[in-house]
C-alpha cells in the first residue's frame, strides 16, 4: 500500500526534555490511525508535529510523498479537529465553515458547493445560520468537523475531539466519525487516551509511553496479542489480570506455577522455546476465564472464592482470590454470586499472554 504520511526518524526536544525519541510510522493512504496512550505519552505531540504546529528537533515528515518537515501548516493538506471546538462565537455555522476558505479567496460558488456538501454529510444543515452558543456540544463539535472537511484534504488530523462531551454524545459522534471514514475513505490520524474510542474506530492503533511506539497493531492483535505487559495493562476494561510466577517442568510438560498452584499451559502459542526455571507473568483477561460452566475433559480446573460483585448490566464483574492473587472475571449479567462463595474455574490458555518477568516483553 501507498504512504498518506511518512515519519522518519523523528525526535523533539524541549530544552533538555526528550519529548519523542527516534519515531519512525507509515501510515498507509485511506487509513484510519489512532494514536492512543495515557496523559504525557506524547501522543497529541506528535500530531502537532504532523500539523507543522511544532517544530520538530530531528527527522522528516512526508505527506503524500511530499516533504513537509519545515512547510507551514496551511500547505501541508490537512486538515485538523482540536479537542476544544475553536469556533468564531460572533459567525454563523456556515460563516465558521466558509471562513478559511473566503480568506483563501475560493470563488463564492466553490464556497457554497464545499459547505453545503460538508453539511450534508454531517448532517448539520439546519444549523447553518446559527451561532455557536445557540449549539449543543456535539453539534458543535460536528460544526469544527466540518470546518476541516471543507478544506478537502487528503489527510484529517484529530486532537481527542470528543473528550469534552458526555458519555451518550461520545458515542454518537464515535459512530458520525466511522461513517465519516467509511465514506471519504481519507487519511485520518486520531489522537485519544480512551481505549473504547481506539479499537472501534481504528484500522490500526499506536500505543504510545514515553514518546515511544510501544506497538502498532490492528486492534484484535493488539487486544489478544499485546507485545509488551504496559500495553497489555492498558488495554482492557477491567485491565488484564497478571499472575507473577515462574516456569516449571510437570509431567515432562511446561506448565506456569505461582504461589504453589500449578497451571497447565496447554493450547498457549508461544514465539519461543519455553524453559523451565524462568521468570515470568501470565495475564489473562477477565473474559477468558470460565466460572462454574461445563469446562469440558480436557480443561485443568482451579478453586476459588468470590469476593466482591459488581453487577453492570449487560455483564458482572466477580473479584475473586485464587493462588494468593485477586483476580477479576467478567460472567454474564444474568448469573449472580454471593460474597464468600466457592467457584471452579477453567483458564483459556490459548488466549492468554506470557511476558518474560525481566524485559516485559510477550514469549
Amino acid at each position: 500500500m501507498t504512504s498518506s504520511v511518512s515519519i522518519k526518524d523523528l525526535s523533539l526536544d524541549f530544552g533538555a526534555v526528550t519529548v519523542l525519541k527516534n519515531l519512525n510510522l507509515e501510515i498507509n493512504d485511506g487509513e484510519f490511525l489512532v494514536l492512543l496512550g495515557s496523559s504525557g505519552c506524547g501522543k497529541s505531540t506528535l500530531l502537532n508535529c504532523i500539523a507543522g504546529l511544532l517544530d520538530i528537533t530531528e527527522g522528516k515528515i512526508f505527506i503524500k510523498g511530499k516533504n513537509v518537515t519545515w512547510e507551514e501548516p496551511k500547505d501541508r493538506g490537512i486538515g485538523m479537529v482540536f479537542q476544544s471546538y475553536a469556533l468564531y462565537p460572533q459567525m454563523t455555522v456556515e460563516k465558521n465553515l466558509s471562513f478559511g476558505l473566503r480568506v483563501a479567496k475560493l470563488p463564492q460558488a466553490e464556497i457554497d458547493k464545499r459547505i453545503a456538501r460538508a453539511a450534508e454529510i454531517l448532517q448539520i444543515q439546519p444549523l447553518l445560520k446559527r451561532k455557536p452558543a445557540e449549539l449543543s456540544g456535539g453539534q458543535r463539535q460536528r460544526v469544527a468537523i466540518g470546518r476541516a472537511l471543507v478544506r478537502d484534504v487528503d489527510v484529517f488530523l484529530f486532537d481527542e475531539p470528543l473528550s469534552n462531551l458526555d458519555a451518550k454524545l461520545r458515542s454518537e459522534l464515535r459512530v458520525e466519525i466511522k461513517r465519516l471514514h467509511q465514506s471519504l475513505k481519507n487519511t485520518m490520524i486520531y489522537v485519544t487516551h480512551d481505549q473504547i474510542e481506539a479499537l472501534t474506530l481504528a484500522d490500526r492503533i499506536a500505543i504510545m509511553k514515553s514518546g515511544i511506539i510501544q506497538q502498532l497493531d490492528d486492534p484484535a492483535t493488539i487486544y489478544n496479542r499485546p507485545r509488551n505487559l504496559f500495553v497489555a495493562g492498558f488495554i482492557g476494561s477491567p485491565s488484564m489480570n497478571f499472575l507473577h510466577g515462574e516456569l516449571v517442568s510437570r509431567e515432562g510438560k511446561i506448565a506456569f506455577a505461582t504461589n504453589d498452584v500449578i497451571f497447565s499451559l496447554a493450547g498457549y502459542d508461544a514465539g519461543e522455546a519455553l524453559e523451565p526455571g524462568r521468570k515470568v507473568i501470565l495475564g489473562v483477561r477477565p473474559e477468558h476465564i470460565k466460572v462454574n460452566e461445563d469446562l469440558g475433559p480436557d480443561t485443568e480446573v482451579h478453586n476459588a472464592t468470590v469476593d466482591i460483585e459488581e453487577p453492570m448490566g449487560a455483564d458482572n464483574l466477580l473479584w475473586l482470590k485464587h493462588a494468593g492473587h485477586t483476580m477479576s472475571v467478567r460472567i454474564n449479567g444474568a448469573r449472580r454470586f454471593s460474597a464468600g462463595a466457592r467457584v471452579k474455574l477453567g483458564f483459556d490458555m490459548s488466549l492468554a499472554s506470557l511476558f518474560d518477568a525481566e524485559t516485559e516483553l510477550r514469549i
